[in-house]
């Protein structure tokens, strides 16, 4: 809820002094929402995200006692959820089949041609259906991670991106940044390269 358009560093300076506060839904109800405010205003949207704090504890102590349901339809009921945040929930607490699609996912999913990049639900479709059922909560992280570290949206170094240098040297991608020209099929599948990689 709290890292939209937010540095993750922040987020988690922030959340170690929230969570010494607030340890469940009815802690929320006993600050006004001035005060939640105030204790989240060094990040992004901290309006709009204290009064989803606030509404959503509501929401959870009046419809589900006290509990975060593990169900993604309730999930997505609530306020400031959506997809990508129920989905990281339930692949952390549930056997629940999901492959949550952050943007960094979106963007390594695109980069190596594995989606369109048209919208995160195509995205979310296409990692489901190239890669096993068994991997997607750890692939998950180790795509975010690989991403931040060696494929990043800025200052992309194709020789530090070891993934794309496997698909490049064996002609799987249609557009070649590196050797500017088209691919070829060689065989070898992508997913099959980007799956051993991790």
């Amino acid at each position: 809820m709290l890292t939209s358009r937010s540095k993750e560093k922040k987020v988690n300076e922030i959340t170690r002094s929230l969570f010494k506060r607030i340890k469940k839904p009815h802690d929320v109800i006993f600050f006004s929402l001035n005060e939640m405010k105030n204790f989240i205003r060094k990040i992004g949207l901290f309006n709009k995200k204290a009064k989803n704090i606030y509404n959503l504890s509501i929401l959870l102590i009046e419809k589900h006692d006290g509990n975060v349901p593990k169900c993604m339809n309730k999930l997505k009921d609530l306020p400031g959820i959506g997809r990508k945040t129920a989905s990281v929930f339930l692949s952390h607490v549930s056997e629940y089949p999901v492959f949550p699609i952050d943007t960094h996912i979106h963007r390594m999913m695109f980069r190596w041609e594995l989606s369109n990049g048209k919208n995160v639900k195509k995205t979310e479709k296409d990692a489901k259906f190239i890669f096993s059922k068994k991997n997607w909560k750890k692939l998950h992280l180790q795509i975010i991670f690989y991403g931040r570290e060696y494929s990043p949206s800025r200052k992309w170094n194709l020789k530090r991106d070891i993934i794309y240098q496997k698909l490049v040297n064996n002609n799987l991608l249609k557009k070649n940044y590196q050797k500017g020209k088209s691919s070829k099929s060689s065989g070898v599948k992508e997913d099959d390269i980007v799956e051993e990689a991790f």
